[in-house]
């Protein structure tokens, strides 16, 4: 058929309505935890998407995979949309430490060939209800035994190594909880990087809080580190301090000295900061907050609000498909003016690009129309 669907409609639309599975799919994902969460790797024509299909909204989606032959399709409202694949599971899955540990409990691949993990599985924040952040997710993984609370260098490293020997993974990103209020977990941050790089080549995104001494950061980037995340969340301190309250004590004037100061260590968008849309703040604060990070050569990786089972904002609905279109195309044109899309950044979400539809509008700008995807011939019922 000559018939096709744009990408970039497709990607909105599961991700905040989400995806039923019809059929078993092996590697469904995970529940609770940091980064993507209660989500499934969709892959369409080799690009990566997270799809909500744990969350409750899930269950009501017009968009549902079924068994096509030998493969998957997408179908909305009952009818095939078009053609779906699946990562397989990763081989380094089913290897352990020497003191029994699993690898998927250290880290896990997102996407197709991006390593993941949350060095320090914990937060002093998690505990306090005055403190923590309401979509936070990252004790539900632990509760639910499904990593554990602090990953060694050591581990790292020899995690990563068999990933890239088994896998074929290309970068690594590693976030943590924050461990304090001084350097909130950056020079633990720097010891993991540092000992992946002697283990394996492979390029390393980091994540953590701004620290207080920012020099901390040239550290982190002579320790291994590429690319580097700072995640703002919202540009709005009343939406911070209501959302996530204890983060907001850092100031988002201190996360702009922070975004600079980072930018003159790694490079122009080597950094990166998450934006997340609903949860509360306007789009035009959002688009007007983006424009300057951009600006100063930050890249905004705005993703859509995903409810995590088990949080205060679990039953908070994503955001409205015309928002997220609405903000994706005015961010897209700020990187296209730049020649910038998400895959100049070395390693981690933002080369990643699948928790956010970003990367399918970054594209259509430069390609002057959206990505489009072939349709599943509709047979005739018998």
């Amino acid at each position: 058929m000559n018939e096709k669907i744009d990408l970039e409609e497709l990607v909105v639309d599961l991700q905040i309505r989400g995806a039923r599975l019809e059929v078993p799919v092996a590697s469904i994902g995970r529940r609770g935890g940091a980064g993507p969460t209660d989500d499934k790797a969709f892959l369409f024509d080799g690009q990566t998407v997270m799809v909500p299909t744990m969350a409750g909204f899930a269950t009501d989606s017009p968009y549902a995979v079924r068994a096509d032959g030998s493969g998957f399709v997408i179908t909305r409202h009952g009818e095939p949309l078009t053609p779906v694949a699946f990562p397989d599971r990763p081989r380094f899955y089913a290897l352990s430490t020497a003191d029994g540990v699993p690898y998927w409990q250290i880290a896990v691949r997102h996407g197709a060939d991006v390593l993941a993990t949350t060095v320090v599985q914990t937060c002093i924040r998690w505990n306090s209800d005055a403190d923590r952040c309401r979509f936070c997710g990252i004790g539900i993984s632990l509760r639910n035994k499904a990593t554990i609370p602090v990953k060694t260098p050591a581990q790292l490293a020899e995690v990563a190594e068999a990933a890239v020997r088994l896998d074929g993974v290309r970068h690594f990103v590693m976030t943590m909880g924050t461990i304090n209020e001084t350097d909130k977990g950056a020079l633990y941050m720097a010891r993991c990087a540092r000992a992946v790089k002697a283990a394996v080549d492979l390029p390393i995104e980091v994540q953590f809080e701004p620290p207080d001494d920012l020099d901390v950061l040239r550290q982190v980037k002579e320790a291994g580190a590429d690319s580097i995340g700072l995640h703002l969340e919202s540009f709005d301190q009343e939406v911070r301090e209501r959302i996530l309250p204890g983060k907001a004590r850092t100031s988002v004037d201190t996360y702009y000295r922070a975004f600079e100061k980072a930018v003159d260590v790694f490079g122009e968008y080597q950094v990166s900061s998450y934006i997340i849309v609903g949860l509360g703040e306007s789009s035009e604060s959002i688009i007007a907050g983006c424009e300057r990070l951009v600006d100063m050569g930050v890249f905004p990786f705005v993703v859509p609000l995903r409810p995590i089972l088990g949080t205060e904002m679990q039953d908070v609905p994503p955001p409205p498909r015309e928002v997220m279109e609405g903000i994706y195309r005015a961010v897209a044109e700020m990187l296209e003016r730049r020649g910038v899309t998400h895959l100049v950044s070395k390693a981690g979400c933002t080369r990643c690009g699948a928790c956010s539809g970003l990367p399918a509008f970054v594209q259509g700008k430069f390609n002057g129309n959206g990505r489009q995807l072939p349709l599943v011939e509709v047979r005739p019922r018998t």
